[in-house]
């Protein structure tokens, strides 16, 4: 699937790492480093632009890397770039650990996996049929 970007950064376009990798790294697009004190956060720019077709949606999601080695995360994982946004990705990272973390040009911030989506019509009724799980939830499978 061929899809529409804007590169207004100084770093390569993103791109799969393996052959199998479901998502590319996105590189922070700054004039200067940030350093994120423990938690804080900040929305950092990639200087990306992209033009998804109708049905699919970017998914961004955290760095296993960052996540284990600094506790650095994303605020609202996955964040969800949809098919009509034009404006530049923005990545919300968040600062888990106990230490300042530098974020600097270039450094990868986060994965973005490209995905369908099925839109749903809402059919109001007044009862649902029954489940083997039924209401149980936050922990009821695992009994």
């Amino acid at each position: 699937m061929n899809v529409k970007i804007v590169n207004q950064s100084n770093h390569p376009l993103p791109a799969y790492a393996t052959a199998m990798s479901a998502g590319m790294d996105l590189r922070a697009n700054l004039s200067e480093p940030i350093t994120l004190k423990p938690l804080q956060r900040t929305l950092v720019p990639t200087g990306l632009f992209i033009e998804l077709p109708e049905g699919y949606e970017a998914q961004i999601r955290p760095r296993s890397g960052l996540a284990i080695k600094h506790g650095i995360s994303l605020v609202n994982t996955p964040g969800t770039i949809d098919a009509d946004y034009r404006g530049e990705i923005k990545v919300i990272l968040i600062n888990l650990s106990d230490e300042d973390f530098t974020i600097n040009d270039g450094e990868r911030i986060c994965q973005m996996v490209v995905a369908p989506y099925t839109r749903v019509s809402w059919q109001q009724t007044d009862s649902l049929e029954d489940s083997q799980r039924g209401a149980g939830g936050f922990g009821h499978t695992g009994k």
